[in-house]
């Protein structure tokens, strides 16, 4: 039950993707850039800037989250049962998210942070570092949004023993995990108008964080199950 395999790092990775707030931040970057760039290639090129930023970025945490997540582990057991239990947890808010959006408390990027990224994306034209950069911001902001399954994953990862293995998992899950958005890029750029990904996300972001919800509630017993047979 402690073993990582390939069809749970797809499987996770395909729905921690389609999580609405790592959709919005680049649908309005993508809404931006085509008032403001002068071509689409412009558009195209910074859009791959900002994923590698989100993508880098969510790989480089995962490598500092390991260790310490192994340190939990040696300071006291109970410490993954907490984490497996906060894991439901968001799995429930989630879920809760799919009756009632936005009533109580979500999973969000963090408060006041939109804005910041809002002010970000107007100096990103024509700078393809800075698109990176950006991606790199927003990869670290919406962290309470979408890093709760990747947290989880990780701490199988630990659980299982860390190896070259789950190292190669875990830069294929940061991988699956931007596809989403390099397919909203690709249609972007034959042609497809921004506000219909927007009206897509808006239609289903309830059934996203559904699906999410789920998942978290698998991961956390998975968690626990983990820890009964690792200890």
């Amino acid at each position: 039950m402690t073993e990582i395999n390939l069809p749970l790092i797809i499987g996770a990775s395909l729905i921690d993707g389609i999580n609405p707030c790592a959709f919005g931040v680049l649908i309005f970057l993508l809404a931006y850039l085509t008032e403001t760039a002068h071509t689409t290639g412009k558009v195209f090129r910074e859009g791959v800037c900002y994923i590698l930023g989100v993508f880098l970025t969510y790989l480089a945490a995962g490598l500092l989250l390991l260790p310490v997540l192994q340190q939990l582990g040696k300071f006291s057991v109970w410490s993954y049962y907490i984490l497996a239990g906060i894991i439901i947890l968001f799995g429930l808010l989630e879920i809760k998210d799919f009756f009632w959006y936005g009533k109580g408390f979500s999973l969000t990027i963090i408060p006041g942070e939109v804005e910041r990224i809002k002010l970000y994306i107007k100096k990103v034209s024509d700078r393809n570092m800075t698109a990176f950069a950006l991606g790199a911001f927003v990869a670290l902001v919406e962290l309470p949004c979408t890093g709760a399954v990747y947290v989880a994953v990780l701490t199988l990862m630990t659980l299982a023993g860390v190896n070259a293995t789950n190292i190669w998992y875990l830069v294929l899950y940061n991988f699956i995990f931007v596809l989403p958005l390099f397919v909203i890029l690709f249609f972007f750029h034959k042609g497809i108008e921004t506000h219909r990904f927007e009206e897509f996300r808006q239609k289903h972001k309830g059934l996203m964080r559904l699906f999410i919800g789920l998942l978290l509630i698998l991961l956390g017993i998975w968690m626990i199950l983990s820890i009964n047979v690792r200890f």
